[in-house]
């Protein structure tokens, strides 16, 4: 599935909470209802993929890597993230990653389940991508 281009156009939203599941390498094995909705994506889209599929370019990869480091590690992640929905618009969450568990106490995958961010925590933290992404350049 190819990406869509960006637009800068925020897509804003509330209620309940957006969830989804991925395998150890963050393919994407369940999504509710709200994440759909929210993305612009069927379920069926999806499933399979990569998570990364709604990574916004704006995103620092620094972000990403320690998120990974934190959930592998079997530590909860939380953080802003900036997403991009499958009509180019983008939208922001405050993101809890946790790891899940199988019988045998294994990790499986991990489980995120995200919220509106507020507005005071989107300008902080967008100032803060910024300047990590011209490191990264």
């Amino acid at each position: 599935m190819e990406k869509p281009i960006p637009i800068d156009e925020e897509y804003l939203f509330d209620g309940r909470a957006i969830v989804s599941e991925t395998d150890l390498d963050g393919v994407i094995t369940f999504a509710n209802r709200k994440f759909c909705e929210i993305s612009g994506y069927s379920v069926e889209e999806l499933i399979g993929q990569p998570h990364n599929i709604i990574r916004h370019p704006d995103m620092p990869k620094a972000g990403f890597e320690q998120m990974w480091k934190t959930i592998q590690s079997g530590s909860i992640w939380h953080g802003l993230v900036k997403n991009l929905r499958k009509d180019g618009r983008y939208y922001w969450v405050d993101t809890e990653v946790t790891p899940t568990y199988d019988t045998n106490g294994q990790v499986k995958g991990y489980m995120a389940a995200r919220k509106p961010a507020s507005r005071k925590n989107i300008e902080e933290t967008a100032a803060l991508y910024k300047k990590m992404l011209e490191q990264e350049q």
